[in-house]
């Protein structure tokens, strides 16, 4: 079943500092780029000859090698657009903001952690759940597809790619990381967070 590019959840107008421009050009062509590559990509793989498949080069290879690079696209643009459109209120008794706090001693000192991993990563900063010690952490991904960590659930996505905020903010990244954070939507975390098996 071929992958469907999901609707923007907010108007693309509607998120402060960050202009419809870059918000309809990071959804509408970046994003769904991604979502059409995937389904090439997937085509493509049902007739690649596996006979040939090398670690050195092959067809079969590069296209399982870009098969994580446009799904992690998908994935990770996704709950980043699905993360925000909010206030950047959040709400203490929150499950997600107590775990938090638990885990970096205050949530002030979550956000400045998110934060400065936003600004040292070339391409992601992901908030996730670890299965494996019950943390919460911040992962820097220099691309899509590093920097996952496996059994870790992400709740949270931050992209820190130029595109998505160079047209607004130049290249002052900073600038940009504390204007997304004032738009996240973190009722939508906390139902990201509280939907991990486990919690």
């Amino acid at each position: 079943m071929p992958f469907t590019v999901k609707d923007l959840p907010y108007p693309a107008n509607k998120l402060a500092g960050i202009s419809e421009k870059t918000t309809t050009i990071h959804h509408d062509k970046l994003y769904a780029g991604y979502v059409n590559k995937r389904n090439e990509i997937e085509e493509l793989l049902k007739t690649a000859d596996r006979n040939k498949a090398a670690a050195t080069f092959s067809e079969y290879r590069e296209l399982k090698l870009e098969e994580t690079f446009n799904a992690d696209g998908i994935i990770l643009h996704e709950l980043y657009f699905a993360t925000m459109g909010g206030d950047g209120t959040w709400k203490e008794e929150n499950a997600f903001v107590k775990k938090a706090t638990e885990d970096f001693g205050s949530f002030e000192t979550f956000l400045q952690d998110l934060k400065a991993c936003g600004i040292a990563a070339r391409g992601w900063a992901v908030t996730a759940y670890d299965q494996t010690d019950g943390s919460i952490h911040n992962f820097l991904g220099d691309s899509h597809n590093h920097g996952g960590v496996w059994g870790a659930t992400p709740v949270l996505a931050l992209d820190a790619y130029e595109h998505a905020y160079f047209m607004d903010f130049g290249s002052d990244r900073k600038a940009y990381v504390e204007a997304w954070i004032k738009n996240v939507d973190w009722a939508k975390v906390e139902s990201f967070f509280t939907a991990v098996p486990g919690i």
